[in-house]
């Protein structure tokens, strides 16, 4: 299988290139100018990359006739919810353009290519209920989870209007190794790997109660969902392991791997605009269709967070 992964040097993107080279795919991503390879540093010898600025229809048209995927994993967008409040227009346009941009080309050169848009449980906002099901209405609490719902709707009309071959989904939070240190359990675990006893731990707010999936969980489902042969296109599916988290439980359980007394200071910088209380999904739907189970605890999951980043700091 001939896969495209937009953003394969990215957090996601870099495990599910592994993942596809394991599966014997041949495997190729893009890039943006100058961006910064260490994540896929180790497998480039075998993949093939390519420049591409996807807010450029005609630089993307160019890369999709050069590569004529069989399969197209769409992971390439900004994707950090407080920089969406900072920049909602770079927020609005990488995502949005990027995407209709995609589709247009497949549309045109590759109809026959099956494309993954990866959507979010930010489409859903505070929730009305929880474990929330595909059928939660959508109500954004941020630029980003107004760009994820563009996305995802304009996914569907594709799919439904053109009959292309298009998977949506809406991944719950993920994280993992080489998840960036912007992001939550990250931001705590380098803190945490540079600190000395008595330091203090910068945080936000440690109420809210998140639904984590490790991302080599994350990948999987991404890899079932293109390959199962009982998914739907154009219709969402949640991928979320169904538990939610308080955040206070991932600073206390990495300060205890630690072994360090610190102590801990609400940083006003870190806290958002507006913010979501509680997200937790239910993901019957992507298990019936593809058998996708999560299989890595999430205390394992901490626990190789903070061995990422005590290598990568300290060895």
């Amino acid at each position: 299988m001939r896969v495209l992964i937009t953003g394969i040097n990215g957090f996601v993107g870099s495990h599910l290139a592994e993942l596809c080279i394991s599966k014997g795919d041949e495997v190729y991503g893009v890039v943006r100018h100058r961006s910064e390879m260490d994540n896929i540093s180790h497998i480039l010898p075998l993949i093939k990359v390519f420049e591409c600025e996807l807010t450029d229809y005609t630089n993307v048209k160019e890369t999709i006739a050069k590569i004529r995927p069989d399969v197209i994993f769409h992971l390439a967008a900004q994707s950090y919810v407080p920089t969406s409040w900072k920049s909602p227009a770079d927020t609005l346009t990488n995502n949005i353009i990027g995407e209709l941009n995609i589709l247009e080309a497949v549309r045109e050169i590759v109809p026959e290519c099956v494309i993954q848009i990866a959507g979010s449980s930010e489409e859903y906002g505070n929730p009305k209920y929880e474990p929330i099901n595909e059928e939660h209405p959508l109500n954004p609490a941020s630029p980003y989870g107004v760009s994820k719902v563009a996305q995802d709707k304009l996914a569907c009309q594709y799919a439904e209007s053109y009959k292309m071959k298009i998977v949506v989904t809406r991944g719950f939070n993920h994280t993992g190794p080489r998840r960036g240190h912007e992001f939550v359990c990250s931001a705590f675990a380098k803190q945490i790997v540079e600190a000395k006893n008595g330091d203090k731990i910068m945080v936000g707010n440690l109420e809210a109660i998140r639904d984590f999936t490790d991302v080599r969980d994350m990948i999987r489902a991404y890899y079932l969902a293109v390959t199962s042969d009982k998914i739907e296109y154009g219709v969402p599916y949640n991928i979320t392991t169904g538990n939610g988290i308080k955040i206070q439980y991932i600073l206390d359980t990495l300060i205890k791997i630690s072994g360090k007394s610190l102590s801990v200071v609400q940083d006003p910088e870190r806290m958002r605009p507006s913010d979501i209380k509680s997200l937790a999904g239910n993901s019957n739907k992507f298990r019936q269709a593809t058998g996708w189970q999560p299989e890595i605890g999430f205390d394992n999951t901490l626990a190789d967070i903070y061995e990422y980043w005590d290598n990568k700091l300290n060895k």
